[in-house]
C-alpha cells in the first residue's frame, strides 16, 4: 500500500514535517510494510519555507536586510537542494510582524527588503523564484523592492525618491538600465491569493492599508499615490496594472512583479502542490492524508487540505484529512473530495493547552493511529 502524508503545519503548534511523521508514526505501528510518502505543503503564506525546504532537499538561508521600517535586521529564505529554486516568503523581511502596533504606518513602509532577498538568491545562481506575498506591512507598490534591484524611481530633479508609498507622489521618471541584468533570465511565481486590483475601493490601500496602520486619509493618499505610480508605468513601458487582479496584494507588491519580473500570478497551493510534482506522486497512491490546524468552510477558498483532496480527486483516491479541530460548517468540504476528517481534539482544552506542541504531538499520534486501526478493521468486516 502506498500512502501520501501530505499536511499543512498546525498554526502555532507544529510544523508541516512533523505533523507528516508524527501521521506516519501512527500508520505504521498498523501498517508497518506500506510505503509512505511524505511531502510537507503550505499555501504560499507562513510556512512555505519550512515545508518547501523540507520536501526540495534544501536549505534555508539568512540574510541582512532593510526592515518595513527602514532599520537594519536579518530575514530568510529558502534555497532548493539542486540551488535552482528560491522560496522566499515577503512577512519574513517585510511583513507586519515586524512592524510594532505602536510604530505601523502604512505611509512609510518598505519592501527593500524583499528586494534584498530575491538579490541574494540571484547572487547564489537561483533561476527560478516562487514568492508568497501575504502578510506585508508595505503600501508601496513594490517600490522598495524594486530600487533594491537596481531600478532607479526618479524625481524630477533626477534624485531616487524615499522609502514608503508617501514617496510616490515625487515619482517623475523610473529608469531600468541598471536593474539586475540576471533578473531576464529567472522565472517568477507569485502565490497571490487574493484577486485585488491595484487601485480603487476594492484595491491595496482600501481594503488592506487601514491594518498597515493607514488612516482614512493616509489610504486616500495612498491610493492617489498608486495610481500615479501606475500611470507612469503604462506611460513608460506600456503595462497597464492597475486594474489586473492581483496587483493589489501585499499593498501592491503584485503589480511590480507583473510589471518588471514578468511574474505569473497565481493561487499558492497551485504553485507548491506543482513544485513538488504532488500530482504524479498521488496518482500513484492507494491512500492520501492530509491535514492542518483548522478545518471549516472558508477552506475552500486555497487552503492545503481542499487543494491536495481536488488533486486526489482527479485520480479518484481516497482522502482523510487529520486537523486540531473542525469549524462552522465543515462538513461542506466534502464535495471538494476529502472522504472523511477527524479532529485530533480527545478532551476539552483551553486553546493555550491544545497548542502546546507536547500535548498536540500526543493527540495527533493517538488519532492517527485509531484512524488505522479503523481502516484495517474495516479491511476484515468486507
Amino acid at each position: 500500500m502506498k500512502i501520501v502524508i501530505a499536511p499543512d503545519s498546525f498554526k502555532e503548534s507544529l510544523s508541516a514535517i512533523e505533523v507528516a511523521n508524527i501521521i506516519k508514526n501512527g500508520f505504521l505501528n498498523v501498517y508497518p510494510q506500506a510505503e509512505y510518502f511524505l511531502i510537507p505543503v503550505a499555501d504560499g503564506g507562513e510556512g512555505t519555507v519550512d515545508a518547501m525546504v523540507d520536501a526540495l532537499n534544501g536549505n534555508k538561508i539568512t540574510v541582512s536586510i532593510t526592515d518595513p521600517l527602514g532599520e537594519k535586521g536579518f530575514a530568510f529564505y529558502g534555497i532548493s537542494g539542486d540551488g535552482q529554486t528560491a522560496v522566499i516568503e515577503m512577512a519574513s523581511a517585510s511583513g507586519l510582524e515586524r512592524v510594532p502596533v505602536s510604530k505601523r504606518d502604512a505611509k512609510i513602509t518598505t519592501s527593500y527588503g524583499t528586494g534584498e532577498l530575491i538579490k541574494d538568491a540571484l547572487d547564489k545562481g537561483c533561476k527560478k523564484f516562487i514568492i508568497g506575498i501575504g502578510g506585508s506591512a508595505t503600501n508601496d507598490g513594490g517600490a522598495g523592492m524594486l530600487q533594491a534591484l537596481g531600478v532607479k524611481l526618479l524625481n524630477k530633479y533626477g534624485n531616487q525618491i524615499g522609502y514608503g508609498g508617501i514617496s510616490l507622489s515625487e515619482l517623475d521618471k523610473i529608469d531600468i538600465s541598471e536593474i539586475d541584468h540576471r533578473i531576464k533570465d529567472c522565472d517568477f511565481e507569485v502565490a497571490c491569493d487574493v484577486t485585488n486590483p491595484l487601485t480603487g475601493e476594492n484595491g491595496a490601500s482600501f481594503i488592506f492599508g487601514p491594518q498597515k496602520g493607514a488612516s482614512l486619509a493616509d489610504v486616500h493618499l495612498l491610493d492617489k499615490n498608486l495610481k500615479h505610480f501606475a500611470q507612469i508605468i503604462k506611460n513608460s513601458f506600456n503595462i497597464d496594472i492597475e486594474s489586473t487582479p492581483g496587483t493589489g496584494a501585499a499593498g501592491g507588491m503584485g503589480a511590480a512583479l507583473l510589471a518588471f519580473m514578468n511574474a505569473k500570478l497565481k493561487p499558492g497551493i497551485e504553485i507548491i502542490t506543482e513544485t513538488l510534482n504532488l500530482d504524479r506522486l498521488i496518482s500513484n497512491a492507494d491512500l492520501v492524508i492530509t491535514g492542518e490546524g483548522r478545518l471549516d468552510y472558508q477552506s475552500i477558498n486555497g487552503k492545503v487540505p481542499v487543494g491536495v483532496a481536488r488533486i486526489a480527486q482527479k485520480y479518484q483516491k481516497p482522502v482523510i484529512a487529520i486537523v486540531g479541530s473542525l469549524g462552522d460548517k465543515a462538513e461542506t468540504i466534502y464535495p471538494y473530495g476529502i472522504n472523511a476528517m477527524f479532529s485530533i481534539l480527545s478532551k476539552v482544552a483551553t486553546l493555550s493547552e491544545v497548542l502546546e506542541p507536547a500535548v498536540a504531538r500526543a493527540n495527533l499520534f493517538q488519532t492517527s493511529t485509531n484512524i488505522a486501526l479503523t481502516l484495517k478493521l474495516g479491511n476484515t468486516l468486507k
